[in-house]
């Protein structure tokens, strides 16, 4: 079984899932940094591949990814450090970028070096849904790769149906048509799209993204979902920390618990 389908089955509660950007900020910390995090009890970690022209972050994720580009950080240089993370990593892994640098490796090649490196499941922000069906769909699910698919407040429920028909692993549910950034709380209108969800029964289980970095955020996400990805707060605390997953992501969960 895919690990993500594994981890929804064994813990569909209170996950945990950390996003960090693959060579910020220096080059060859990705993998102490994935390491790290899965000793420190996170439940899943999202691996950005930077990329010049983001169009779903905002200005942490953004600086982060200047730096990694900066830094000399590519494709083939992460799978080139993700080669032997199986050997004492378990958690789901999954790479999270845009389609302009996939397209770039060439679809098929990258499938098969995520299967090769045990990468689990590839969020594409700017894959259309339809273009992911049509030309995608068929060499993911050969790689037994999960494309992740994002849904935010303005997805009709059509389509949000049509999402949870035809993919697998899980739904990001993003909290705000927004960029990317952490936020003290949610308002009332971003908890009732997350119970209009909820309440919708979809076959697929959901993490809520975009904004969460305190209590008040991760309960928020984590009473209408199965758990919160927190990207922007834990990359700042890593900048903060230069480079000491450790520390930076013990400081985050001290945020979760304390508020």
């Amino acid at each position: 079984m895919n690990r993500i389908n594994q981890l929804f089955q064994n813990s569909p509660q209170n996950l945990l899932s950390i996003y960090f950007c693959a060579g910020c900020p220096t080059l060859d910390g990705t993998a102490d940094v994935i390491r790290t995090l899965e000793k420190n009890g996170v439940d899943m970690i999202e691996i950005g591949i930077p990329f010049s022209d983001p169009m779903a972050d905002g200005i942490v994720i953004q600086d982060a990814a200047t730096r990694a580009l900066r830094n000399g950080m590519s494709l083939r240089i992460l799978f080139d450090q993700l080669r032997d993370i199986r050997r004492d990593v378990r958690i789901p892994l999954i790479l999270m970028g845009y389609l302009n640098p996939i397209l770039h490796f060439g679809f098929e090649a990258f499938c098969r070096k995520c299967t090769e490196c045990g990468i689990d499941g590839v969020i594409i922000p700017d894959l259309p849904f339809r273009e992911y069906e049509a030309n995608y769909k068929a060499v993911a699910q050969k790689y037994d790769i999960r494309i992740i698919m994002l849904i935010t407040p303005e997805t009709s429920e059509k389509r949000v149906r049509e999402i949870d028909a035809h993919t697998d692993g899980f739904i990001y549910m993003v909290s705000s048509a927004a960029t990317t950034g952490a936020q003290k709380d949610f308002d009332t209108r971003k908890q009732a799209y997350f119970k209009k969800i909820q309440d919708m029964n979809l076959r697929n289980p959901r993490m809520v993204g975009f904004g969460i970095s305190n209590k008040q955020t991760f309960n928020a996400a984590c009473s209408h979902s199965s758990g919160a990805i927190i990207g922007s707060r834990f990359v700042t605390l890593l900048n903060e920390y230069k480079g000491d997953a450790g520390k930076a992501v013990a400081h985050l969960k001290e945020d979760l618990e304390q508020g």
